[in-house]
């Protein structure tokens, strides 16, 4: 088929490539602007543009798309059977959604209705959920409201994190993209309960509160590492808190109850197992301990 492919981060690259591979013809892929990356802040393509490259394809990367209506017919003058949508973070106009004979398709990482929005892994492992996946949707004006063409699931274990959850879902995106471009399922509309959204996620996020039970806690911080991360204080410096485990223990929210260390939190106690100072290397708590001691009694805001 005849396709455009738009997406900008690691998730949306096996689609892209899986796409390639089978022989659609990508003829443009669209992708967020380079933007300033690394200690030198250069300008620095997104992870579907640089894999775009790679493959010898054509790139697009328009800042705003919405009113631009110059790039609303360039999109109409590629004459596509779909487009392929993944995490591309513009918001298309009708337009667009219109222009190709089979309308846009989306990668979306939820188990639609749930986790409709900007932040659908991090969110179901917010929340607790036991499963997660994906779902193949035709775009609509509304924000994931479109009918479904197929979906499946992966189970979300007790200790797993974003990254992981992330590596699970892309894979199967590709897979489940490929599948409906070549069987055109009968979509179907999406059930009317059951429907929550996943906000965008901004660095206020890290912040971790304390008083919150530890097993809130615990998944907040394996949801929300590598970014925005989760950060506490320690004597008045910022303290990235990477990784942790519920443990026992009891006292004020923030109370360094015991060497580990262990953190008193709302319900119960967090062990945090590895832990990174301000410009310094991350490392596993014992290691960190040593250069950076925290007694017992000591207080993380």
């Amino acid at each position: 088929m005849r396709l455009a492919f738009m997406g900008s981060p690691d998730f949306a690259v096996p689609a892209l490539r899986a796409l390639v591979d089978v022989g659609h013809q990508v003829v443009m892929v669209y992708a967020q602007p380079p933007r300033p990356a690394g200690r030198g802040q250069k300008e620095t393509p997104c992870p579907v543009h640089r894999a775009a490259l790679d493959l010898g394809l054509p790139v697009r990367t328009p800042a705003r798309v919405r009113k631009d209506e110059a790039e609303h017919a360039a999109f109409a003058a590629l004459d596509l059977d779909a487009a392929v949508v993944a995490a591309y973070g513009l918001i298309l106009p009708q337009a667009m959604l219109d222009a190709p004979r089979h309308g846009c398709l989306n990668i979306h990482a939820s188990l639609l209705p749930r986790w409709r929005g900007a932040a659908p892994i991090h969110s179901a492992i917010l929340a607790g959920d036991t499963e997660s996946g994906v779902t193949i949707m035709k775009m609509e004006a509304g924000l994931d409201t479109g009918p479904m063409y197929l979906r499946d699931t992966v189970p979300i274990g007790p200790r797993m994190t974003t990254p992981e959850l992330h590596d699970a879902l892309a894979p199967m995106g590709a897979r489940l993209m490929l599948r409906v471009l070549a069987e055109w399922p009968q979509a179907m509309p999406q059930p009317e309960d059951g429907v929550t959204y996943a906000a965008k996620l901004t660095k206020a996020d890290a912040r971790l509160d304390w008083s919150q039970p530890a097993d809130v806690l615990d998944r907040r911080i394996r949801a929300l590492n590598p970014w925005p991360g989760t950060v506490a204080t320690l004597a008045g410096e910022p303290l990235r808190i990477l990784a942790a485990e519920p443990a026992d223990g009891a006292g004020a929210p923030g109370l360094v109850l015991a060497d580990g260390p262990i953190v008193a939190c709302g319900q119960g106690a967090l062990r945090l197992t590895r832990l990174q100072r301000a410009g310094r290397a991350a490392m596993p708590a014992a290691d960190f301990l040593r250069g950076s001691p925290m007694p017992v009694g000591s207080i993380l805001g």
